[in-house]
């Protein structure tokens, strides 16, 4: 009998998908967007009718652009700064929706976990590591739209990422194999290793300049991991090329894999992450319906988590 998995939600990725692929035309009757509520839910409906997962988690960011990473490199994130130079530039429809996702988890009972100072990629790692250093023996399922999680990936420990890049209902069911064929890398820790050196614009870090995807990934294929390659450079086993490009990249490179690699330890507490077979708070969930036109994905998803009882 297949042992049924935990799932752990990157929500921010899911709600932002959700607003820009739900019509902004679903409204409340007060004339508010909850088109990202909806499609949120929508989905919830969708992972747990589709993978029958056991466990269930929203993770969430309490702190989407951390210290950390920020005194690491500056330009972490910098460019989705607001003009108040704090919190991130959010579509003016989509802010008021978060907190009605908030609630409508709450009322549902369906976990939602955040830890101080840390990204919700943060706590997936840590509830990753969690999981597979115990042994349970529990497939642990990641579903987001970022490629970063793909570092989590691991046959062994039976950790996939469900990329949710063709949608919900086409899920890129993302494993070892996955990632040799489309990056040429063996594991989950050498994607890590190969977006270090790649770089990546969307989350402001420069990588090694002139070294793209398929040269890290030939770099980490002939010396092994980061701390190999840069031992070969060192050593002078590469181009005189290849020496100029990281010796430019020198101060990055010492700083960017603590930026890079999620967090396996972060101060997450105990989760009560059972899949709830019938709402927590019915009343507040039907008010909440009620009051925001969501009915009908209110309905979905508490019929799919009763029917994920058997």
């Amino acid at each position: 009998m297949t042992t049924r998995p935990l799932l752990l939600l990157d929500s921010a990725s899911l709600y932002f998908r959700a607003f820009y692929g739900v019509p902004d035309s679903i409204t409340a009757p007060d004339g508010t967007p909850v088109n990202a509520v909806r499609g949120f839910l929508d989905m919830i409906a969708q992972l747990v009718t589709d993978r029958r997962p056991a466990r269930i988690v929203a993770c969430w960011d309490e702190d989407w652009r951390p210290a950390f990473r920020v005194a690491a490199i500056p330009s972490y994130k910098e460019h989705r700064l607001s003009e108040d130079g704090v919190t991130e530039t959010v579509p003016e429809a989509l802010t008021p929706q978060v907190p009605l996702i908030v609630e409508a988890l709450a009322a549902l009972g369906i976990a939602r976990v955040g830890a101080a100072g840390h990204e919700a990629d943060d706590v997936i790692g840590t509830l990753v590591a969690r999981e597979t250093d115990g042994g349970s023996g529990t497939p642990v399922e990641v579903v987001t739209g970022d490629r970063d999680l793909f570092q989590l990936v691991d046959d062994a420990a039976g950790v996939t990422v469900l990329y949710t890049i063709r949608g919900l209902k086409n899920l890129q069911v993302t494993d070892q194999a996955l990632l040799r064929e489309k990056y040429g890398v063996a594991s989950g820790q050498a994607y890590a290793d190969m977006a270090t050196l790649r770089g990546d614009p969307s989350d402001g870090l420069p990588g090694v300049p002139g070294v793209g995807e398929k040269t890290a990934s030939s770099l980490l294929a002939k010396f092994g991991d980061l701390d190999g390659v840069l031992a070969a450079v060192e050593a002078g086993q590469v181009s005189a090329g290849h020496q100029a490009k990281f010796a430019a990249a020198r101060d990055y490179l010492a700083v960017a894999p603590g930026v890079v690699r999620v967090v396996r330890d972060a101060p997450v507490g105990e989760v009560s992450d059972a899949v709830p077979a019938a709402p927590a708070d019915p009343d507040a969930l039907t008010a909440l319906a009620e009051r925001w036109n969501l009915g009908g994905s209110v309905t979905r998803v508490v019929e799919a988590l009763a029917r994920n009882r058997g």
